[in-house]
């Protein structure tokens, strides 16, 4: 048998036990703050829509040593309505997005950028979208979303318990929410790699807190038929169990991540990435702290509201409180659910006559 050793032993064995049920209160609100202050970035800022869900015009220069100043001054003089966006792609590319432009007004920025920066025509990549098409990539986005939501919670609903299920929706709503928020205030743009990005986090933050709920489950299972500890202490008891390895899988996959966002996107410009791996970093983040620090505890509330769980508090509390809670109690549940029932055996059983 392996001997567990260090921090991550400790709080296997439950030696040492972080109250992450019990502070649940103290979660919730750093929770809120972020939520609020999501809500005001989306209220005050909104959302920055790429070209592909609003519709609009794109023309990127290849030309090594083209500027942004160049660019902007190039399409001055073009009559296009609307705000224009110029943004430098690594050194030898600049992108001019607009609105929505007529076929004439389109050829004129075209021409403007061909004797600004002393390219050909065939230099440029020019890319249309219109707003009808854009409209419906968004509704396709969201249809998406709100299909993987359905299709997860059945899922949970069918391998776990429906509470367990809906605390995890709850979780990945949390997740989405704060990573939109934040999303609006830095002030990128919305493309379809940040979809992508959404939808990514969402499948890591529910395999979080899958792993999470197995353990809990498991040192829930005869809690009831125990009555040694209540069901959040037991839950807590299986949230330290995997803090450690939620903490070493996080940090394992967001050093790849960080290096794309940071390396990648912010000092080689690779403007293409950075989309994708912000919504990603910021996401596996979040989501490691929603599988930790949000479902665990909102499961443990549902729970706590059933009747069973609440006369299960009651006996512990009977007693004085519970005992320490250890992976012992939670091996002496497991055993309670298959422990058959021994007796001393029937008591008016017939006596034997002897001889007379």
């Amino acid at each position: 048998m392996v001997k567990l050793s260090g921090l991550g032993g400790r709080l296997y064995t439950g030696e040492t036990s972080f109250n992450i049920v019990g502070n649940r209160r103290r979660w919730y609100s750093i929770s809120a703050i972020f939520i609020l202050l999501s809500i005001g970035a989306l209220l005050i800022q909104g959302l920055h829509l790429g070209i592909e869900f609003k519709g609009g015009s794109s023309y990127t220069v290849n030309k090594a040593g083209t500027t942004v100043e160049q660019a902007r001054a190039a399409v001055a003089d073009v009559d296009i309505p609307g705000e224009i966006i110029v943004q430098k792609i690594g050194d030898d590319k600049v992108k001019v997005q607009t609105g929505a432009l007529s076929a004439a007004q389109s050829a004129a920025v075209e021409k403007a950028l061909t004797i600004a920066f002393n390219v050909p025509l065939e230099s440029i990549d020019t890319q249309l979208i219109g707003p009808s098409w854009g409209k419906e990539i968004t509704k396709k986005a969201l249809y998406g979303l709100i299909a993987f939501l359905i299709v997860i919670m059945i899922f949970l609903t069918m391998i776990f318990e429906p509470k367990m299920a809906i605390s995890a929706i709850v979780a990945v709503v949390h997740d989405v929410f704060i990573t939109v928020g934040i999303y609006a205030l830095v002030g990128f743009d919305v493309t379809p790699a940040t979809v992508i990005g959404f939808l990514t986090i969402l499948g890591y933050s529910l395999y979080d807190t899958v792993v999470v709920f197995d353990k809990v489950r498991e040192n829930t299972k005869s809690v009831a038929a125990v009555g040694k500890v209540t069901y959040s202490q037991a839950a807590n008891l299986a949230v330290n169990q995997t803090i450690v390895r939620s903490a070493n899988t996080s940090l394992i996959a967001l050093l790849p991540v960080g290096a794309i966002l940071f390396v990648g996107a912010g000092l080689l410009g690779a403007g293409t990435l950075k989309d994708l791996s912000l919504a990603l970093f910021i996401g596996l983040a979040v989501g490691t702290y929603s599988s930790i620090f949000i479902a665990p505890p909102f499961l443990a509330s549902l729970r706590e509201k059933e009747p069973a769980m609440q006369a299960l508090a009651k006996r512990v509390a009977s007693r004085g409180g519970a005992e320490p809670v250890s992976a012992s109690v939670s091996a002496n549940s497991e055993r309670a659910a298959i422990r058959p029932s021994v007796g001393r055996g029937p008591r008016n059983q017939p006596k034997r006559k002897g001889r007379k």
